[in-house]
C-alpha cells in the first residue's frame, strides 16, 4: 500500500505552460485525502516552488534543490546540506574560466549576474517543452514569470561566498551546446568527492553537496514517518530523479522521460502534457 508519493515538478508535475494543471492536482488532492503523504521533490528552490503549489491549491512538503534542502508543510526547514564556501568559490572560478553562464541558489534565494541570460535559458527550455511556441513568445513568457520568482540579481558571485551570514545550496551552469560541452565539465567536477553533478534537462548541470540528493532526503523523509520504501512511490523524468526512482519501492518514468529514468523506472506512464503524473497517481490509489 503506497503511502508516499514523491514528484519531480519540470518535465514531470508541471505541463508545458510550466505550471500544475488542474487535472494533476486534483489528483494529488485526492492522494491526500486518501492519507497518502504527497511530497514535491525538485531541482528548484523553495521560492519557486511553493507560489506553484500554492496556485494549484495544495499544500505538502518540499524536497528542494535536489535534496539540499527540505521543508515540512508549514515551511520549517528539517534539513539541509550545503556547499562549503571555500569548495563552491573553486567552481565558481572554474566556470567562469570555462565562459559558462551559471546561477548560484542560496539560503537567501537565487542569485543570477546576468538578467537577459537567465531570461533567455527560460526561454530555451519553454520552446524544449513545447517545440510549437515561437521563441520571441517564449522571452516574453520568461521575462513575465521571472517577476514571479524571488530572482536576486548580483555582479559578484565571489560575495556570496564571503558572506558568513548566507548558505550555497546548488550551483546550475547552463549552455544551450548541451552535452558536447557540459560532459566534460561534469566528469572534471564529478572527481571531488564531496560533489554530485545531476541535471534536469539536457542543457545544465546542477552541482550539488554529495548529501543533497533526492533519493536520501526521500529516504530520510520516509525514516521519519517510519514508512517502509516499499510503501514509497516515486515519478521523475531526468537525471536528477535517478537516486530517488531507485530507492523507491515503486517508481514511474514520464513517457517524456530520458532513456535512463525509463531503464530504472518499474512502471511508465503519460507524458507531462498528458497529466501523467495524475495517471501515475490514480493507479496505485486503485490498487489499494
Amino acid at each position: 500500500m503506497i503511502q508516499i508519493i514523491a514528484s519531480d515538478m519540470d518535465g514531470t508535475l508541471l505541463n508545458d505552460k510550466m505550471v500544475i494543471s488542474p487535472t494533476n492536482a486534483s489528483a494529488v488532492k485526492k492522494a491526500q485525502a486518501a492519507g497518502v503523504h504527497f511530497i514535491v521533490s525538485s531541482g528548484r528552490g523553495y521560492t519557486e516552488i511553493k507560489p506553484l503549489i500554492d496556485n494549484a491549491g495544495f499544500n505538502c512538503p518540499l524536497i528542494t534543490l535536489n535534496g539540499a534542502q527540505v521543508f515540512d508543510e508549514t515551511g520549517k526547514m528539517l534539513s539541509s546540506a550545503p556547499i562549503s564556501d571555500h569548495l563552491a568559490s573553486k567552481i565558481m572560478h572554474f566556470l567562469k574560466n570555462q565562459k559558462l553562464y551559471f546561477e548560484v541558489i542560496t539560503s537567501k534565494g537565487i542569485y543570477s549576474d546576468n538578467q537577459p541570460k537567465r531570461i533567455e535559458n527560460f526561454a530555451e527550455l519553454l520552446t524544449n517543452i513545447n517545440p510549437e511556441t515561437p521563441f520571441k513568445l517564449a522571452v516574453s513568457l520568461a521575462a513575465a514569470r521571472m517577476e514571479l520568482m524571488n530572482v536576486n540579481y548580483t555582479d559578484n558571485y565571489f560575495e556570496l561566498a564571503a558572506d558568513p551570514h548566507i548558505s550555497i545550496y546548488k550551483i546550475v551552469a547552463f549552455s544551450n551546446k548541451g552535452h558536447a560541452v557540459l560532459d566534460p565539465i561534469k566528469q572534471k567536477i564529478q572527481k571531488i568527492d564531496s560533489l554530485i553533478v545531476t541535471s534536469s534537462s539536457e542543457s545544465n548541470i546542477e552541482i550539488n553537496h554529495i548529501n543533497a540528493q533526492k533519493g536520501t532526503a526521500l529516504q530520510t523523509y520516509a525514516d521519519r514517518l517510519n514508512v517502509p520504501m516499499d510503501n514509497v512511490m516515486a515519478i521523475g523524468d531526468n537525471n536528477n530523479d535517478l537516486s530517488m526512482l531507485r530507492v523507491a519501492g515503486v517508481s514511474y518514468a514520464m513517457e517524456n522521460a530520458i532513456n535512463s529514468v525509463k531503464q530504472t523506472a518499474k512502471r511508465l506512464t503519460t507524458s507531462n502534457v498528458e497529466n501523467g503524473v495524475a495517471q501515475a497517481i490514480n493507479e496505485v490509489l486503485a490498487e489499494k
